[in-house]
């Protein structure tokens, strides 16, 4: 008797659990406030050409994924640090974060949202956007200071010209 009361709750939550996970994954929003976040500190940096990639549906490590370039390397990690200390002060430290101090890129993993920091040569080379093509893009305001004009090069503005 007191085994068939402990065995009902686990059967009815193994039951629930496995029913919808997709479609309630799907309908969390969980990390699109922080990602937001994220790319508001990017652009406080500069940050160039930010996509924001609703991944819910595609993987299951985490909601969302948004990636800007820098013009620099030093850029890269001053957007980075940036990224890093303005999440951390408001109570939201990355559970891990790769490639710091390297210049060509850096990741930071918020668990429901992951930043990508790339000098577009790595952006480009890596094709986050085109390995993640089917995710799609979360509607984000991208101020023009945050476009490159048509036909202008990232190499070239990562060399001054």
């Amino acid at each position: 008797m007191t085994q068939r009361k402990k065995s009902a709750p686990k059967t009815a939550s193994r039951t629930r659990a496995h029913a919808d996970p997709p479609a309630e994954r799907a309908r969390t929003t969980e990390g699109l406030d922080g990602a937001m976040r994220a790319l508001q500190l990017a652009l406080d940096r500069k940050a160039l050409e930010p996509v924001l990639l609703d991944v819910r549906d595609l993987c299951s490590f985490t909601n969302y994924q948004l990636v800007v370039s820098a013009r620099s390397e030093r850029q890269v990690d001053a957007i980075a640090d940036a990224i890093e200390a303005g999440l951390k002060s408001e109570g939201m430290r990355a559970l891990s974060a790769e490639g710091a101090r390297t210049g060509q890129w850096a990741l930071l993993d918020h668990g429901d949202f992951v930043v990508h920091v790339f000098l577009h040569a790595a952006r480009e080379h890596y094709d986050l956007e085109g390995l993640w093509s089917d995710a799609p893009r979360v509607a984000i305001d991208v101020p023009e200071d945050a476009r490159l004009p048509v036909g202008e090069q990232y190499e070239s503005a990562a060399s001054g010209s």
